[in-house]
């Protein structure tokens, strides 16, 4: 049974942590070592996961880096044939771990494994709506305009794949400051134009997302300033002709996901405007997807137009509509 290493970054968490935690521990797959990586929080985050006295647990501190540098140093303690990643908010059903060592077990090309997400709120109560993703046959497009590792706590690797990107010693993950909520992608791109591995995933929502209105995910202007940023960096791996053809209309797919973000927060100002400068920057998110981008545009100009309580009638049963369809995929996909 081959040993998974599960890297948890830690930053002023303490409203969380302990659930985090606890998905771990009631993993079915039992041969874990959880690395929980302190980066220099001042709250009680650290007390909180010293209570733990499961000998699995190691807790290492270091100055607050960022989850980049924190992952980084995860990665260099971990002693796993696997590695899995787990943000200190979000959350992981029990067959989790093993469902991956199985997809990896039987996958011998696959270098990054990952499932879907089930969003909670910040009770950890289900929405009732999913992340659902492509999974196999993966390029660079899709990585760049449908984010199929819909975040940081769905992918499980192996320790081949990360030694294979390493390009400075012991830097895995790109600890620019400034690519900053971004790295996750440009880690994802780099293994797949540069590497030999395949990135695929399993149809299972095996991970627990948090939408949180506090975090990082919510600051539109610096998530797409991240996507610039992590751009930029992809200059340097990818060929100028196909660099080219993706930029634009990876800037545009960002604007459109930051758009339907704006909509949760109730922000239609920001939203019209994302919705509106998606489509003028590049016309094919228009004509590739035109569904969920005239759902976009209609949910942005609701929000703005409509009386709040029509509105929120309206989202209502949209929602609920959409989770209903996402599970019947779902159990479409593990049957099929």
């Amino acid at each position: 049974m081959k040993k998974v290493s599960v890297i948890i970054p830690v930053y002023q968490a303490e409203k969380y942590i302990a659930d985090t935690v606890k998905s771990v521990l009631n993993q079915t797959y039992q041969n874990l070592e959880i690395l929980i990586i302190d980066d220099g929080s001042t709250d009680q985050s650290r007390e909180i996961c010293q209570k733990f006295t499961d000998k699995r647990i190691t807790i290492v501190s270091q100055e607050n880096a960022g989850v980049a540098v924190a992952r980084n140093t995860g990665i260099c303690h971990a002693q796993g044939k696997y590695l899995a990643f787990l943000d200190a908010d979000d959350l992981w059903a029990p067959t989790k771990i093993a469902k991956h060592v199985e997809h990896l077990d039987n996958s011998p090309a696959v270098g990054v494994s990952f499932c879907r997400s089930e969003f909670i709120d910040e009770a950890g109560k289900s929405l009732g709506i999913y992340q659902l993703t492509k999974l196999k046959h993966i390029t660079p497009l899709d990585l760049l305009c449908r984010t199929p590792i819909g975040n940081g706590s769905v992918p499980v690797i192996r320790r081949e794949t990360l030694e294979d990107i390493a390009y400075k010693s012991h830097l895995y993950f790109d600890d620019d400051r400034q690519l900053h909520p971004s790295e996750d992608v440009e880690c994802w791109l780099r293994i797949m134009m540069t590497t030999k591995w395949l990135i695929e995933g399993i149809p299972e929502a095996l991970t627990f997302y948090r939408v949180n209105s506090q975090g990082f995910s919510a600051q539109l202007v610096k998530k797409l300033n991240s996507w610039k940023r992590m751009l930029e960096k992809a200059r340097a791996y990818i060929n100028p002709e196909l660099m080219a053809e993706l930029e634009n209309i990876a800037m545009a797919y960002q604007m459109r996901y930051l758009a339907r973000r704006a909509v949760s927060l109730q922000d239609p100002s920001m939203a019209v405007k994302l919705i509106n400068k998606a489509c003028v920057t590049d016309w094919r998110v228009l004509l590739e997807e035109p569904r969920r981008t005239l759902l976009t545009l209609a949910a942005a100009y609701s929000l703005w137009l409509l009386p709040s309580s029509l509105y929120s009638y309206i989202e209502a049963v949209a929602l609920t509509t959409k989770g209903n369809n996402q599970r019947k995929r779902i159990l479409q996909d593990q049957t099929g």
